[in-house]
């Protein structure tokens, strides 16, 4: 009986695979009946609405006015709540806010970790986590940054650790996000995909990859922050010198439309799912004013570097256009050009630049360390970012928002009150007493971003007055990360060839993390494949023409 038995359990699971592969296989059909067979996801970041439409009504970006021509534009689109690199791109590949993604700044904090060099878990807990240029091995014991691809492996110093059950494991990127994403999902669900990213940071976007920690199968690692040979500089010193990393982006997806890997040295299948990240516009925006960085006023008149930038990144676009049409796959390929983030104030009369105000009144108030012993770079041996930063002390996050991870947890009443006495823009204040303004604790923060005692969450969220940046920096005048107008409100066109009565705008309001669900919608996939969706309730761009999107 037990022998039967088993061969009966085992029939139903083999009846059950079957099932699922037939359902996934029906999905690809499905996919390949409407014509959708690949999707291509863009983000030139720092991609305003605004920029979308003055470039496309000055006939300044032909390739992007093609694509919105017959395909859809969002007017209306914005970042849900934080508009930082990593809660940015995590919308549009997870389709969840920070709140179920779990990601609110490439440089954040969690309360249940442990110093990387801990390798026992028996110290004190709460660690500053940094994805960002340092998680490469170049940056080990913080040497220069040497390598386009980071070092080639993780730096072991960057990683921190995590108790699981009786272990001390290491937290990679991966294991560090909360849901799976839309590589893990088409990977997982639809048979002989192949997917492919290619980002900014060489191994803090190893993130991507999903908790599975297979997502990506061709994960390019580039590190912007890197040394350039030919110049010795890095590649975010002038947006003409971001030209040149960007290019490597637009040459891995022209491999990549080729049938070859990112480096264009081995034959791979083109990806079911790829895309990229560009920075040229974002490195424009950032420059000072009179450099002729930013914009010129507050109807979004381009500087000459975001003029220079935009033409670049459409010309861009126009070669991968053509790649795809040279290989035959234009019309089967589904295109989205949008961004991870704005950037703020593009009106240069809002700027603000008083200096870090905020993290200096909480040190003062003794917050935080009043000697600004916070933060991974505070080590016990004195070597930058070497795994022995101080532990337990709390962090503060701050551009043009402030993220703020108290070292004692009982005084966020206390501070609460301290940032509300000091909210004017004269020292020490904050410079968050406009109507725009807002800090967020308690309820309200737990409803949005969920609940600070679970460790991920900050205790208090500053949104200063839009314009402020919390620097003195005398190199850039704009910043993002918040959740200002000019940070959140981006630049959304969809293009595919089945789009029904193409060439119009969508101008109710939508979230950038509906993007997620509408690539798996694309590929005929439940969008409830992605967790963050089914949490969330995040639903499918409206006005594709996409099965149950309307």
């Amino acid at each position: 009986m037990k022998t039967a038995r088993r061969w009966s359990a085992g029939l139903v699971a083999l009846s059950a695979i079957a099932l699922a592969m037939g359902s996934a296989i029906a999905s690809a059909q499905e996919s390949k009946a409407r014509g959708v067979q690949h999707v291509l996801l863009i983000s030139f970041d720092g991609l305003h609405e605004q920029d979308v439409a003055r470039c496309i009504g000055g006939n300044s970006c032909p390739n992007l006015a093609l694509l919105a021509k017959s395909g859809v534009t969002y007017t209306n689109a914005y970042t849900p709540g934080l508009s930082d690199s990593f809660p940015g791109l995590a919308a549009l590949v997870t389709g969840g806010s920070p709140k179920t993604a779990g990601l609110f700044y490439d440089v954040s904090y969690d309360r249940t970790l442990y110093a990387p060099n801990d390798t026992g878990c028996v110290g004190k807990q709460g660690w500053n986590v940094v994805f960002d240029e340092t998680t490469g091995i170049d940056a080990e014991n913080g040497g220069a940054l040497v390598h386009l691809d980071g070092g080639g492996a993780f730096n072991p110093q960057a990683i921190p650790r995590a108790r699981q059950g009786a272990k001390c494991v290491p937290v990679f990127p991966h294991d560090y996000v909360k849901t799976n994403t839309v590589f893990e999902a088409v990977k997982q669900n639809l048979p002989g995909s192949y997917t492919a990213w290619a980002d900014k940071h060489a191994w803090g976007y190893d993130w991507l990859n999903g908790p599975s920690g297979r997502g990506v199968d061709d994960l390019a690692r580039t590190e912007i922050n890197s040394i350039d040979p030919t110049t010795q500089t890095n590649y975010l010193d002038t947006y003409t010198h971001t030209e040149k990393f960007d290019d490597y982006h637009v040459q891995a997806l022209i491999n990549e439309i080729g049938g070859k890997d990112s480096t264009g040295t081995r034959d791979e299948p083109v990806p079911t799912v790829f895309g990229t990240n560009f920075q040229t516009l974002s490195v424009a925006q950032k420059a000072i004013v009179t450099s002729g960085g930013g914009y010129l006023d507050a109807d979004f008149t381009p500087g000459t570097q975001v003029s220079g930038a935009v033409t670049y990144l459409d010309t861009a676009l126009g070669r991968i256009i053509a790649a795809l049409k040279q290989q035959d796959l234009f019309k089967s390929t589904l295109i989205i050009v949008t961004a991870k983030h704005g950037q703020s104030p593009t009106d240069h009369t809002k700027l603000v630049k008083n200096g870090d105000t905020l993290t200096k009144l909480l040190e003062t108030s003794n917050y935080l360390d009043p000697n600004g012993n916070f933060g991974q770079n505070n080590t016990k041996s004195g070597n930058l970012n070497d795994g022995t930063g101080l532990v337990d002390t709390g962090f503060v996050q701050t551009d043009d928002v402030g993220l703020i991870w108290l070292r004692d947890q009982s005084q966020r009443a206390a501070a609460v009150a301290t940032l509300k006495r000091n909210l004017s823009c004269n020292a020490p204040g904050i410079c968050a007493d406009g109507p725009r303004a807002y800090i967020l604790s308690g309820p309200e923060l737990v409803a949005r971003f969920g609940d600070p005692a679970q460790g991920r969450t900050p205790d208090i969220i500053v949104q200063p007055n839009p314009g402020v940046i919390y620097t003195s920096s005398k190199t850039k005048d704009e910043e993002h990360g918040g959740n200002a107008p000019d940070d959140s409100h981006l630049g959304l066109v969809v293009w595919y060839a089945g789009v029904p009565d193409g060439g119009r705008e969508v101008r109710e309001r939508v979230q950038t993390k509906q993007v997620a669900p509408t690539i798996l919608r694309a590929l005929n996939l439940d969008p409830n494949l992605l967790h963050a969706v089914a949490v969330e309730g995040t639903q499918v761009l409206p006005g594709l023409g996409l099965k149950s999107d309307e």
